[in-house]
């Protein structure tokens, strides 16, 4: 029980900082996640809410990355698996305590798309300062990779443009 509310609390305080962030105006900040083993950026200006896993409708016919649709708030969203889409790791590696880390985080509504991504966990707020080196993309990477940062203690992190991933045509041919 005590891990669910520092689990929140975590949440709430994310969020708080999220909308403080956005309503400051910081020009280069990210909210930093973990998929699979891998860490990832995704820009503020592009994010949207964050929220606890919630109750899936299956889609039947579509690709194993998508996990069915949601309702938040009372709009209907769709699921996408960012380990499974990206290849990182299986859904199936996920233990029942890792299921309770994972959070969706919506796209931004200036985007106008009602998705959702599955992380597995949620590690903070970045700033540009808190990155020592930057580096393009690695060759061969989605369109949607953007540069490569390396933080202080010498963990990668790869941003991602959710603005290119969610016009990207493999993110919207969801049917097999």
């Amino acid at each position: 029980m005590a891990k669910k509310e520092a689990l929140r609390d975590l949440q709430t305080r994310l969020a708080g900082r999220l909308q403080a962030a956005r309503s400051e105006g910081v020009s280069a900040a990210w909210l930093a996640v973990q998929v699979g083993s891998a860490n990832y950026l995704l820009p503020l200006t592009q994010s949207g809410e964050i929220f606890s896993m919630a109750t899936l409708a299956n889609v039947p016919y579509v690709q194993p990355w998508f996990m069915g649709v949601v309702n938040l708030r009372g709009g209907l969203f769709g699921v996408v698996d960012l380990a499974s889409f990206l290849k990182v790791s299986s859904t199936r590696s996920r233990t029942e305590q890792a299921w309770a880390q994972t959070r969706l985080i919506t796209f931004n509504v200036d985007l106008e798309i009602n998705a959702a991504l599955l992380v597995d966990a949620l590690i903070g707020l970045r700033r540009q300062d808190a990155f020592v080196g930057v580096m393009p993309p690695p060759a061969g990477a989605p369109e949607f990779f953007g540069q490569l940062l390396v933080d202080a203690q010498g963990a990668s992190w790869q941003e991602i443009n959710l603005r290119t991933l969610a016009q990207s045509a493999e993110f919207l041919s969801i049917g097999v």
